[in-house]
């Protein structure tokens, strides 16, 4: 297993040379390498299907309501830490590979969705929801995007990135737990997909400006 800072730098290599010193990004990363360290022979795959699987298992108790919305939240950060720990797997005992990046990728897409879903049926207004969701794709998508038109680059790291997606969601659902004894929990939903959404609005702009940058006087091979 590599040492944490030698995690780190691979880390950054993988996506694009992305910075780690953001103490969010940085703590995110720390942690996954942490858990990771005494599962080195776990193969990542394990850890990216059980993710998955935690995400579109927090729909359960997201649809149950009340005190259940505690245990979505808790879900939802669970999912998130594993979807850091089969990167940490991968990348941290040498056994990365481009397919399983694609892979991961995809997976986080789907997680994404389970979340967008959870915070629906938990009271969350469809539109908003669905707003929500888009948000979370759409940085992603546009990285992507970037990286067919010849940008190696990740872009400027921005405020709704793939920690604050979970840790909205995940806060958002165990508060409304929490308040749920006093009829709040349809309130707190609503305004955390809210924020999430204005985050993401804001996390798309701030992408866009540093993809803008990026793409100057470079002529697109093909459009599509």
């Amino acid at each position: 297993m590599l040492s944490r800072d030698e995690y780190l730098a691979a880390w950054s290599r993988w996506h694009g040379d992305t910075a780690t010193d953001r103490p969010l990004v940085r703590g995110w990363l720390t942690a996954a390498w942490t858990l990771a360290r005494p599962l080195a022979g776990l193969p990542p795959i394990v850890a990216t299907g059980l993710g998955l699987l935690v995400a579109v298992a927090a729909v359960v108790p997201a649809s149950a309501g009340g005190l259940w919305l505690i245990a979505a939240g808790l879900l939802v950060g669970l999912s998130g830490l594993l979807d850091s720990l089969d990167g940490a797997l991968a990348i941290g005992t040498g056994r990365a590979s481009r397919r399983g990046f694609v892979l991961d990728s995809a997976v986080d897409r789907l997680t994404e969705a389970a979340y967008a879903g959870a915070l629906w049926v938990a009271g969350a207004p469809g539109w908003l929801a669905a707003s929500f969701g888009a948000l979370c794709w759409l940085p992603d998508y546009l990285r992507a995007r970037a990286g067919q038109a010849g940008v190696a680059e990740t872009g400027a790291l921005s405020v709704w990135e793939r920690p604050s997606r979970v840790a909205v969601t995940g806060m958002t659902l165990g508060g409304a737990g929490v308040v749920a004894a006093w009829g709040g929990a349809g309130l707190v939903v609503t305004a955390g997909a809210a924020a999430g959404t204005l985050l993401g609005a804001v996390g798309v702009a701030q992408l866009g400006v540093s993809l803008r940058r990026m793409l100057a006087d470079r002529p697109a091979d093909a459009a599509g």
